[in-house]
């Protein structure tokens, strides 16, 4: 068979390359004919036809392939004479188609068309079944918190004593001082605590200036100091104590005598012929004074001593401060206390087991008014600031108050223990605060009791001096310009009996 010429149209498909119709994609060109035209077509390669087909088709004179646009073509060609042997003739026609059809095989491309990709997450209506858990098991915790909270709160208000109390005292001054209700103690004895004033009836220490009663301290008349004088309260019959030594005091000037009156004079009222309270409440609304060495109170003491000599029978502070500033180191007038007085003899008062301290934020209980007050019962006391849930001092009476005091048990003790046997026949565990306490308003100015610690922050007496007062006068230049505001200014004061039968905790 010759081979010299052999129609591979058919072999090839050649037919189906011219007139099959080819896919055609956006963008394609047109021919001069207005016909699509594959992008990826060789066109420097003829097209085979019936009549064109011979072995030299597809090849130009030169023995190279034309190039044209073909991105695959080898643009430099490839000389027939630089072909090896075995390409010659009717195998190099059969390559040379192969090539051709591959070259001319449609591009498809497989890369999705923008806007067709389903994406259901992002669909508005699209929801994720386990999205709503997401939601509920916050808002289930928040709720069983709620619950949990509101549980605890209840149980807090059902345990909470609510007493019925009865007015029995209640003056906001607005009809000047009453002696109906308050009576003003005139004593020069030091109550005690050797305090350095004179505690008189003169409107100059305790009176009502703008709706408030006042209990402002002065200095001393300096000539009663400077001079040999005596101040006799006995004299007059205004000295409110039986004990001699509370009623008459005297100056010394002769030498080595250092004896003098009170330095200073201030006020001290009390709700005793008009008010009293076996459990109960009271409050009272004032504004504590500034100065150096004064110690305004609200307090209060039993009407009898039912159980023997203070501190037997008892002593209930419901506020006590200090005028000094902030920089005091017990504490200032930005500091209050409170606490119970108890015992079976002075040297064993065991306040210091009933005693806390409250603090002002940020400020002075002498900057403005405030509240102080104190909720009694059976089985309970606290002091309280403005609130009741301000507590400043809480005492469960729990446990005998014997028992509490864990006295010691030897012959100093001895002459006491009749102390416990007293206590302990009421059968009350809240003995000696178990009997009827009056109310206390005062302003001292210093003392010998420690209130104000020896060698500290600049005291100019020792507690333990005789001349103490002496000592405390000599040195008015530095503290009386301290007393910017001496007084303490009372806006109101409202005691309550507790009336309702007991009480169950």
């Amino acid at each position: 068979m010759d081979h010299s010429y052999v129609d591979y149209n058919g072999y090839y498909g050649g037919g189906r390359y011219q007139d099959a119709e080819q896919p055609q994609r956006d963008g394609s060109r047109l021919t001069a004919g207005g016909e699509n035209q594959d992008p990826f077509r060789d066109e420097s390669v003829s097209h085979y036809s019936d009549g064109d087909n011979g072995p030299g088709a597809g090849v130009n004179t030169a023995g190279t392939a034309d190039v044209g646009t073909d991105p695959f073509a080898n643009p430099a060609g490839t000389p027939v004479a630089s072909r090896p042997q075995s390409l010659s003739g009717q195998s190099a026609l059969i390559l040379n188609h192969r090539m051709e059809a591959q070259a001319h095989r449609y591009f498809h491309s497989r890369r999705v068309p923008k806007g067709s990709v389903e994406k259901p997450r992002l669909a508005k209506s699209y929801k994720d079944p386990k999205e709503k858990w997401v939601t509920i098991l916050p808002l289930a915790g928040i709720a069983v918190g709620l619950i949990l909270s509101g549980l605890l709160v209840w149980d807090g208000l059902k345990s909470v004593v609510k007493h019925k109390y009865c007015l029995v005292l209640s003056d906001d001054f607005s009809q000047g001082f009453r002696p109906d209700l308050w009576s003003k103690e005139v004593q020069v004895g030091g109550f005690g605590n050797g305090e350095f004033e004179q505690t008189t009836a003169d409107d100059e220490n305790v009176f009502v200036k703008d709706g408030h009663l006042w209990i402002k301290p002065t200095l001393q008349d300096a000539t009663l100091i400077e001079k040999s004088s005596i101040i006799d309260l006995l004299a007059n019959h205004t000295c409110t104590s039986t004990v001699w030594t509370d009623c008459v005091a005297a100056t010394n000037t002769t030498s080595g005598n250092s004896s003098i009156v009170p330095p200073a004079r201030s006020g001290r009222i009390t709700s005793k012929n008009s008010a009293s309270i076996t459990y109960g409440r009271v409050e009272v609304t004032a504004r504590l004074p500034k100065g150096d060495w004064l110690w305004p109170a609200i307090w209060m003491m039993p009407m009898n001593d039912t159980y023997g000599p203070w501190p037997v029978s008892g002593e209930i502070d419901i506020m006590e401060a200090r005028g000094n500033n902030h920089s005091y180191s017990l504490g200032g007038a930005n500091v209050m206390s409170s606490a119970l007085h108890w015992g079976p003899a002075p040297a064993y008062d065991a306040w210091w087991r009933t005693n806390s301290k409250r603090s002002a934020l940020h400020t002075t209980f002498a900057d403005g008014f405030n509240t102080f007050g104190i909720e009694w019962s059976e089985k309970y006391m606290f002091m309280y600031i403005n609130s009741r849930l301000m507590q400043a001092l809480y005492i469960n009476f729990d446990q005998p108050m014997w028992q509490r005091g864990d006295f010691p048990q030897d012959s100093a003790t001895a002459n006491y223990t009749k102390v416990n046997t007293v206590w302990a026949q009421t059968g009350r565990s809240n003995t000696p605060f178990d009997h009827p306490f009056y109310l206390i308003l005062n302003v001292a100015v210093g003392g010998t009791n420690g209130w104000f610690m020896d060698n500290s922050d600049g005291k100019p007496w020792f507690d333990g001096s005789p001349n103490a007062k002496l000592d405390f006068w000599n040195a008015r230049h530095e503290w009386y310009p301290t007393w910017t505001q001496p007084q303490m200014e009372i806006s109101k004061v409202q005691m309550w009996q507790q009336c309702d039968a007991g009480e169950e905790l």
